[in-house]
């Protein structure tokens, strides 16, 4: 029976001679490989391993979850914009004296009404779509300017390098909050302009942390092939060393979402942001900090938005971090 298992065994085992250096001459070394796992690693491709990684992070999952049921919220509240009666949500322009300061779970308002009778329900669902709007937009906006510009720096190096690092240092100087406050002061507060606030002076840590990692890319032997073979500068970042840092560029704008989104919430709330006519979480708490001892569900639900869409951002940044590049796990 053992001799049998034995025989059994040899067929899953190969000997494989490798070559190892050292500080003497190369010597070959004999080397028992188990078929069965290199069979089983080659079955797997990177996107399958990403989302095998990405589904055993417990808190990513969860995450991911508040995150898809926040988009849907929108998509919901677009739906309801074209089909009116389909939902019957309530208007979140429309008033009522007669029900002010509705608690939770009252006929017809499930999370209460404000201090002019508006639905809470329905400004949280409408002030998310701005809000979440601001924060992806802007997220996306800034990495993809600061990945660009950092996979510049990083490539060409030299005066063009140092350059763009002495401007880099210069925006990491400058305290961000106050200068979102004044800009925001004499140029408006609509989403348009707190996109461009927070591009402007968003792209520059992302710039950083590209250009350190094109720094190692432009070493690869590929990309010594083709500029071996004529290809152009442009062609060289735009095609072999911009999309390598992809992965690294989704975990930084995913981290960044839930940082837009506080700073437009911040400045709504300093009623320096969105017009107040147009709900946003961030205006909706300002609105309230007059009324939270009398009714603190206005200031509970708002606060409760920004606290979970943060939240999930930052763990489905994580759980892409570590699903992307395990090695960044214990950084």
């Amino acid at each position: 029976m053992s001799k049998k298992r034995n025989i059994e065994d040899a067929k899953d085992k190969k000997k494989v001679l490798i070559t190892e250096s050292g500080p003497g001459d190369a010597t070959l070394k004999e080397k028992e490989t188990d078929l069965s796992e290199i069979s089983s690693a080659r079955e797997y491709t990177f996107f399958q391993m990403v989302l095998y990684r990405f589904l055993r992070h417990k808190m990513a999952i969860a995450g991911f979850s508040i995150v898809c049921f926040l988009i849907l919220l929108i998509i919901f509240s677009y739906i309801n914009d074209l089909f009116p009666n389909l939902f019957n949500l309530p208007d979140f322009t429309r008033t009522s004296i007669t029900n002010r300061f509705l608690p939770p779970l009252s006929p017809g308002h499930p999370l209460g009404t404000d201090n002019v009778g508006r639905d809470v329900m329905a400004r949280l669902i409408y002030g998310g779509r701005i809000s979440l709007f601001i924060g992806f937009t802007a997220s996306i906006s800034g990495g993809l300017v600061g990945g660009i510009i950092g996979a510049i720096s990083g490539y060409f190096g030299g005066w063009i390098d140092s350059l763009i690092m002495r401007i880099v240092e210069l925006f990491f100087s400058v305290p961000t909050l106050p200068i979102l406050v004044i800009v925001a002061r004499y140029f408006g507060g609509s989403p348009v302009t707190i996109i461009l606030i927070l591009v402007v002076f968003g792209w520059a840590g992302t710039a950083r942390l590209i250009r350190g990692l094109v720094l190692q890319i432009k070493e690869y032997e590929y990309i010594e092939a083709a500029k071996a073979i004529g290809c152009s500068n442009a062609r060289i970042i735009m095609r072999h060393v911009f999309p390598n840092t992809l992965a690294i560029l989704l975990v930084t704008m995913t981290l960044r979402v839930g940082g837009a989104i506080l700073f437009e919430s911040t400045l709504s709330f300093l009623g320096l942001g969105v017009n107040p006519a147009w709900p946003t979480w961030g205006n909706m708490l300002s609105n309230a900090q007059n009324f939270m001892w009398n009714a603190p569900h206005l200031v509970i639900w708002p606060g409760l938005c920004i606290f979970l869409s943060i939240l999930s951002f930052n763990f489905l940044g994580d759980g892409l971090r570590d699903a992307l590049d395990p090695k960044l796990k214990n950084t």
